[in-house]
């Protein structure tokens, strides 16, 4: 594979630059990783065959190459390349960026600006770019690691394509690995094993890779080091995850779909990915409850009180201890039955009391503590359940004029098995309430 690390070779520099500048690709070609936007068939690709760039957000982790390829793409199509950062830089500086950009324009010459971490613009400022992105005077190239959905305004969006670059692959990693030994000069002093957990270590980063190298080469070790002792001299690079952000989402429905789904390796490694990204227990407490009564509900009524238990088993413990009390809830929820027939139940009980406005309850079953509300009819015809045989009046509950809703369908798993079979009993014992009622002529709704 020496052919690789032919793509990027270092230009000679007097100054001392890191391995991870050094190596930066001159060519859109030469990024790794990044060939389902890149390639022919890519959405990048396609633009740049066409000849019309239009403006990006590049969505995607640290360390995939956004700001390389925004810089290439402006060497590509002949474009001024401005970068500035959201972080840095205010409305007096953009208006600044945007005035050379108009001179440059009258003059000939297209920009393309770039803007790392676009999400930290507030919405004035985002709907500041409209009107030079809609006049032509910048072609927009933003770089952000949050979703953009949710960062980004409508009206921007609108004006940019997303297109998302993916983590690198180990693989990926490993060309940029092989790279880097051409440009040193000399292979790592690294064991197989250790060579495969330096890839690890990177969590899908190239810069984070490329600086991990450099560091490795500066030890200039004599010997292979073996997995044990690069561990010993490097710290892993932290996980990715931003308990506010888009990491924050993607774990916690991870999480929660692998309960659903009733597999509790699963559900247990994103919970650990969680606790080792930082989140707060008490966070997790409370979602583990929400799925108990979501995705659980009465298959398994002891669930909800077993992840109320776990969680003040853990406000009494605290961490770690505590941590494993909700472990084990997480575990009884992934193999509990399922069933969210309550929750649909709910949501359409819901939705036929907004459908159905005001309607009063019908009068048999009113209160008629004075006088004037019996006179009113407000009880009459109402039957004691407990007077009925089985305890069971059968008569009806609803509003006048409204048709008997069905909302709760128990499902034929866990407890609600058992429950099925009594919605069942009182639905036919319903009916035969309501032809005695008509054979007999008696009072009251049915």
């Amino acid at each position: 594979m020496a052919d690789l690390f032919d793509l990027a070779a270092p230009m000679p520099d007097p100054a001392p630059r890191p391995l991870a500048d050094r190596l930066r690709p001159v060519r859109l070609s030469e990024v790794v990783g990044q060939d389902h936007l890149l390639g022919p068939d890519g959405p990048v690709g396609a633009m740049l065959r066409a000849g019309r760039l239009s403006s990006l957000i590049l969505w995607g982790p640290p360390g995939v190459g956004k700001t390389t390829i925004a810089r290439l793409l402006a060497q590509e199509t002949d474009l001024r390349f401005e970068q500035i950062s959201a972080i840095f830089t205010g409305v007096p500086e953009l208006r600044k960026v945007f005035d050379a950009a108009r001179l440059a324009r009258r003059q000939g010459q297209g920009t393309l600006l770039f803007v790392d971490e676009i999400h930290r613009f507030n919405k004035a400022q985002q709907d500041g770019f409209l009107p030079v992105m809609e006049d032509g005077t910048i072609i927009l190239v933003g770089a952000t690691t949050e979703n953009p959905s949710f960062e980004l305004n409508a009206a921007l969006l609108s004006r940019a394509q997303v297109v998302t670059l993916r983590r690198l692959d180990p693989a990926d990693l490993e060309r940029l690995a092989q790279r880097a030994e051409k440009a040193l000069g000399h292979p790592l002093p690294l064991q197989p094993e250790a060579r495969e957990a330096l890839i690890a270590m990177a969590d899908g980063d190239g810069r984070a890779l490329l600086n991990l190298i450099e560091q490795i080469d500066g030890w200039q070790a004599k010997q292979p080091l073996d997995a044990a002792a690069l561990s010993a001299r490097l710290r892993r690079r932290a996980a990715l995850y931003d308990k506010s952000g888009d990491g924050h989402y993607n774990l916690i429905s991870a999480l929660h779909k692998s309960v659903r789904g009733s597999d509790p390796d699963a559900a247990l490694y994103w919970f650990a990915r969680m606790l080792e990204g930082g989140e707060d227990p008490r966070y997790l407490a409370r979602r583990i409850t929400r799925m108990a009564v979501e995705d659980i509900g009465l298959a398994d009524p002891q669930a909800q009180g077993i992840c109320l238990a776990a969680w003040e088993t853990y406000e009494r413990l605290g961490s770690p201890e505590g941590e494993l009390a909700l472990a084990q809830a997480v575990v009884h929820l992934a193999l509990a039955p399922k069933s969210n027939a309550t929750y649909v139940a709910y949501k359409a009980a819901r939705e036929a009391a907004r459908r159905t406005g005001s309607l009063p309850p019908p009068a048999h079953i009113l209160n008629a503590p004075t006088r004037l509300m019996k006179e009113q009819g407000y009880g009459a015809g109402y039957e004691y359940d407990h007077d009925a045989e089985d305890a069971f009046s059968g008569q009806d509950y609803f509003p006048e004029g409204m048709k008997r809703g069905v909302y709760y369908v128990p499902v034929d798993r866990g407890f609600e098995r058992e429950l099925r079979k009594r919605v069942e009993f009182f639905a036919g014992l319903r009916a035969k309430r309501r032809r005695e009622r008509e054979a007999g002529g008696r009072g009251g709704r049915g």
